[in-house]
């Protein structure tokens, strides 16, 4: 299985951190959008980290033209040389509206003629055909010459869809390249909701699974010591709390019996008590949601979850960061997983 980490976007250290990731061994970097740009960093990391995989994840498409994301791919595949996947999200409806001040309307129609859009852009960039998309939110029928980067010479960055609901993840698996089944997640809730949702976009899109890529994410608790593994849970427990407080992943709570934690933890959210929120979350909690043990026993359950269905798995170290010698090893154990089918 393939390893992905999250480099620290700050621009003072996004170099040092990006070359620290590829000596662990993992096989590519991500960028997350939250206190920095999220594609900047990976221009400054794809010269830190020849060889590794790049990936927005997820870089939010609703405040942006499909033209402005179309570009953004175009430069980041040749700057990479070849190494570019364009994550995209969609986010909530209070962050679109209050944090981005854009306007929220059907996130998942309007993400699939997101990506649907930017597919044609890249499309007339190759030459394929001429550029004539017209959709219910963008419509783009103009490319002059002078406007056009013409052929990628490593080819299309493929665009790939970040999801946890069902309707989103049917929707990624019917136009996207790929998927990025969000860490709030659980092996019940992946197994009961997200692999039927993506066979049914499959189905409506006539695709086959092989021609599908899954990206499975985990929020990882690790240490070698009773002491580093409680440590790690906590400061896990803090992201999960944070993710819980969302009314729109209450599924994930709802479907391992915990539905009613999501109105008390989006309550204390609103006042600012993040102490009482992480307190709700208990230890069994963070096992299911997360993974949490050893290197080596974190990596025998993401494979144990995820890896009949993904090749792929970024992991995430939420409020802590294990020493090198414990992500080389986790990285080891998760590359030594048997191939996907």
């Amino acid at each position: 299985m393939k390893v992905h980490l999250q480099v620290d976007s700050a621009p003072q250290r996004v170099a040092g951190h990006a070359a620290a990731i590829a000596a662990s061994g993992v096989d590519g970097l991500f960028t997350f959008e939250g206190q920095h740009d999220v594609f900047l960093p990976l221009v400054v990391a794809a010269g830190a980290t020849p060889g590794m995989d790049l990936m927005t994840n997820v870089a939010i498409a609703g405040p942006r033209s499909p033209l402005h994301l179309a570009h953004a791919a175009w430069d980041l595949q040749v700057y990479s040389g070849g190494r570019f996947r364009l994550g995209l999200g969609s986010q909530i409806q209070p962050h679109i509206e209050k944090r981005y001040g854009a306007t929220w309307d059907k996130p998942a129609a309007k993400m699939a003629e997101t990506v649907s859009a930017i597919k044609a852009i890249l499309d007339a960039w190759e030459g394929k055909s001429r550029l004539s998309f017209r959709g219910e939110y963008f419509t783009h029928t103009l490319m002059p010459p002078n406007f056009n980067p013409g052929p990628n010479p490593f080819g299309p960055p493929p665009v790939l869809m970040g999801a946890l609901g069902p309707v989103m993840t049917r929707t990624a698996a019917e136009v996207a390249d790929g998927l990025l089944v969000m860490p709030f997640n659980s092996d019940r809730h992946f197994a009961e909701r997200t692999l039927p949702a993506i066979a049914e976009g499959l189905h409506r899109g006539g695709r086959r699974a092989g021609e599908f890529p899954l990206v499975v994410q985990v929020m990882v608790a690790m240490g070698r010591t009773g002491a580093e593994q409680a440590a790690a849970r906590a400061a896990v427990s803090g992201l999960i709390a944070f993710y819980g407080s969302t009314p729109a992943y209450r599924p994930v709570l709802e479907v391992e019996g915990w539905a009613d934690a999501q109105p008390e933890l989006n309550a204390l959210s609103k006042v600012g008590d993040v102490d009482r929120m992480r307190a709700l979350i208990s230890d069994d909690m963070v096992a299911r949601i997360g993974v949490t043990g050893t290197p080596e026993e974190c990596a025998a359950e993401i494979g144990r979850r995820y890896g009949a269905h993904a090749g792929e798995v970024c992991c995430y170290f939420p409020g802590y960061r294990p020493p090198a010698d414990q992500i080389a090893a986790l990285t080891a154990a998760l590359h030594d997983l048997p191939a996907r089918p």
